[in-house]
């Protein structure tokens, strides 16, 4: 007998939205201070009312709660690679890091990756994502070759989801 969460999910999902009041709201996941930048309210890293969208610099830190690039890039990557520990995240030069993960499936194996939010469009040439990779060898971790194929699948992941939460914030409003 097939799951009904998925149609639960999308029978509740309009609610949901609706209550939102246009905006996109924080999973309490990032309330943690390792993803707000200075200035930042309410425990959002979009600032107190939703989501900022600024020309980025140092007038964008001094606005509070605004981030200096595209908020729907930051948050998709945050949300692409929230399986893998937080290092950390600079909303407003647009760097999130994070720390090496090991798959539980691959004892033997480790990645990492940095993503760079590089403007304020919601285009593929606004993001980069770069991901390093160790294999253990004599027990000792060496960097190893990572897949670029595996790389773009990330990114491509990454802006999904950016284009999803985009499709969503419009619909709530």
């Amino acid at each position: 007998m097939p799951s009904r969460l998925p149609t639960a999910l999308v029978m509740l999902l309009p609610l949901v939205l609706s209550a939102c009041g246009g905006k996109i709201l924080p999973d309490t996941a990032y309330n943690d201070s390792r993803y707000r930048g200075p200035g930042a309210g309410n425990g959002s890293i979009f600032g107190p009312n939703g989501l900022s969208f600024t020309t980025g610099g140092t007038a964008a830190a001094n606005r509070g709660g605004a981030i200096g690039v595209n908020a729907y890039l930051w948050r998709g990557a945050l949300d692409t690679l929230s399986f893998m520990p937080l290092a950390s995240a600079d909303p407003f030069g647009g760097v999130i890091i994070t720390d090496w993960y090991q798959p539980p499936a691959s004892p033997n194996e480790r990645f990492k990756a940095t993503a760079y939010i590089l403007g304020q469009q919601l285009r593929t040439d606004g993001l980069r994502v770069v991901l390093y990779r160790q294999v253990r060898q004599n027990g000792q971790w060496v960097d190893a070759q990572v897949d670029p194929a595996v790389q773009t699948a990330l990114e491509n992941r990454v802006l999904d989801r950016a284009r999803q939460l985009r499709t969503l914030s419009k619909g709530a409003g």
